[in-house]
């Protein structure tokens, strides 16, 4: 554990040493610490799953905490590795993206305080094993992360959206807090290992499981209390929007399955309730993504999307040991588990990709980008690459973990309950649906942003790809992408030991998983070596044709306003499903011969943010303006006010005494 607190210690030091250096120095500083620090948390790390022997440390903070346990099994090193490694790519991206707003006068002291605390506080967060203490640090990670969404203050939306992720917050801590109040009360103790002995009672159990599946699927922005989400991406900057989507929601991930850790065996409606959830998430997510056109707003949806998969993941492994089914056990959770890692690396890399196209275009808006790939090639390879992971295509990492959730759920229709075969066929069918919107969606992303001609002047003007330093970090991402699908076997191990101690299946049941895992390798390759031979015989027969230009019949050429806009090439989709969606509708139809602005757009706003969040607010506003007048700047009245409220505290202290 040397390695552990050495490299929490570095990253608490650099938070603290980034408010006194230069501006031009904060972000390189940063980027070494962090490094440095992954690879220190990796060794551990790496040594407990490979080993399967837990790591552990007690540490003396004062009477109220007692001795704090701070350990790393093999769901925590799977999480301390994801989390490290995906923040030092994250800050190393941040020296080029910071680069504009340090170039205006900006000072970043406490963006680069906050980064750094955010990083440690969730490596924190994943290993610590007192109750108390982790609440404490669960509200710094939480803090930190407002901080640096509302890194650009001075925009109201960026105040909103981080006013909303603030309330969504202390509404999940509230959870948590109860779980853990009741576990504490009821076994005595602050630590984790005490509560796994009261949890043996089913109805307690599913008390807690559900007071901390809402707590920590908040975090995590799962339905119904995702509305945090769509705001708090698109106000933070990329490089955080990719760290707190890649890592900083699996958190919640995360207290969910160290919940399951505690459960010895969960129930029927542990696993119905997580199944249906995260199914509908994954299905109001991408449905909502397909309507965006602010490319982050849509990317958060996405997140969304991904929880739910992961949540789907989990629910087929749940429903597995609550039936006896081993197979349809490791391959749920394998999924589930792996889609963690997975979606840790092709998120960041979509975010990272958008932030370069923001930094060059000065605009999130779809429907104004348009021709990027001739001058951005690079940034537009990234974010295709990672458009294909998403949808879960070969030959991807998306891919990997997607069909092993598809193969949880059909190793469990064999079963003579009507109940589950009913729900995984649903499942399975819910599963299907969300892959084919996730490709409609990146279809219409990538051809309407990054193909044809610019529909803007913003798009027109950009001359040159992001810079180097924006770049590695994608590049890294996209070739993690395409190694974990082409060699998924590998990957899979340290999952695999992650579930073995969550779920203690037999080795014969794990290992028959790497055999699938083998045979997809092998086929991927020859599906390789047949595309290059299809692309060289393409090359040879176009090498060796004469070309020439064929009669346009006086078409001249292309302009943007023949392109399709996002809003019509969705809009066939959305409209099939406007009971799902509050939809506004912008259009001005075209009335002369040559006309030069007539234009279509599609505003769509989500259906709990306009029928209960909206409302919520505006009863909250009215009665709080009835107090208006309370506050007059008048100092004397303030005075009768803290008077009066100590006179009726006396009083009462007097009777009840």
């Amino acid at each position: 554990m040397e390695f552990y607190f050495i490299a929490l210690f570095l990253l608490i030091l650099g938070a603290i040493a980034s408010v006194y250096i230069k501006e031009k120095n904060k972000m390189k500083v940063c980027s070494v610490i962090s490094g440095l620090s992954a690879f220190l948390l990796a060794i551990p790390s790496f040594f407990t799953l490979f080993t399967g022997q837990k790591l552990s440390a007690d540490i003396y903070l004062s009477p109220i905490f007692g001795n704090i346990t701070f350990a790393i099994d093999t769901l925590s090193a799977f999480f301390v590795i994801v989390i490290s490694f995906a923040c030092f790519l994250g800050i190393l991206y941040a020296n080029g993206y910071i680069k504009p707003y340090l170039n205006k006068g900006m000072n970043t002291s406490s963006h680069t305080f906050f980064l750094m605390l955010l990083t440690a506080s969730m490596i924190a967060v994943v290993t610590i094993q007192n109750a108390l203490f982790f609440i404490i640090v669960w509200e710094v990670m939480s803090l930190s992360s407002l901080f640096l969404v509302i890194f650009e203050g001075n925009k109201k939306e960026v105040i909103n959206a981080g006013i909303k992720y603030m309330i969504y917050m202390h509404i999940s801590v509230i959870f948590i807090i109860a779980a853990f109040a009741l576990l504490s009360i009821k076994s005595g103790s602050y630590n984790f290992a005490d509560f796994k002995e009261v949890l043996n009672n089913t109805h307690f159990a599913n008390i807690i499981f559900m007071l901390s599946f809402i707590g920590f699927g908040t975090k995590a922005g799962l339905l119904p209390f995702h509305n945090w989400l769509p705001d708090a991406h698109p106000a933070a900057p990329s490089h955080i929007s990719g760290i707190m989507s890649g890592v900083m929601i699996k958190t919640g991930i995360y207290g969910i399955l160290r919940m399951l850790y505690l459960i010895n065996t969960p129930s029927k409606l542990i696993a119905y309730s997580v199944l249906i959830i995260s199914t509908v998430s994954a299905l109001w997510g991408v449905l909502y993504a397909i309507s965006q056109h602010d490319i982050k707003r849509l990317l958060a949806y996405h997140s969304l999307e991904n929880i739910g998969i992961i949540g789907i993941g989990i629910g087929i492994g749940i429903l597995g040991i609550v039936n006896s089914n081993p197979v349809m056990t490791i391959f749920g959770l394998t999924g589930g588990i792996l889609h963690v890692l997975n979606h840790a690396i092709f998120k960041p890399l979509l975010f990272f990709a958008a932030g370069s196209i923001y930094n060059k275009t000065h605009t999130r808006n779809i429907e104004q980008l348009g021709g990027l790939i001739k001058n951005m090639p690079y940034t537009s390879a990234m974010f295709i690459i990672g458009s294909v992971a998403i949808c879960g295509l070969p030959p991807l990492n998306g891919f990997i973990s997607e069909f092993l959730i598809y193969a949880g759920i059909i190793s469990g229709l064999a079963t003579d309950n009507i109940a589950i075969f009913i729900t995984l066929i649903v499942t399975l069918a819910s599963l299907a649906l969300i892959g084919t919107m996730a490709i409609l969606c990146f279809t219409k992303v990538s051809g309407v942003m990054l193909l044809g001609n610019p529909r803007s002047k913003n798009a027109a003007d950009v001359s040159s790809d992001t810079e180097k330093i924006m770049l590695i970090p994608m590049i890294i991402l996209a070739i993690l992408t395409g190694f974990i699908g082409f060699f998924p076997q590998y990957a899979v191990f340290p999952v695999l030991t992650t579930i073995f101690e969550i779920s203690g299946v037999s080795i014969p049941a794990i290992s028959s998983i790497i055999v699938i895992l083998k045979t997809i390798n092998i086929l991927f390759f020859v599906f390789l070596v047949m595309l290059l031979c299809v692309s060289l015989l393409r090359f040879v027969l176009n090498k060796s044709n004469r070309k020439h230009t064929t009669w346009g019949c006086g078409y001249n050429k292309s302009n943007n306003r023949m392109q399709y806009s996002a809003s019509s090439y969705a809009d066939l989709f959305i409209s099939t499903l406007k009971p799902m969606f509050k939809r506004i509708s912008h259009i001005k139809k075209p009335k002369d011969l040559f006309p030069k602005d007539a234009y279509f757009e599609v505003e769509i706003e989500d259906l709990e943010e306009a029928y209960i969040v909206k409302p919520l607010v505006k009863l909250d506003e009215k009665i709080l303006s009835k107090f208006e007048r309370i506050q007059n700047g008048n100092m004397q009245q303030y005075i009768l006010f803290g008077l009066i409220f100590l006179v009726i505290v006396i009083v009462g202290l007097i009777c009840i005494g």
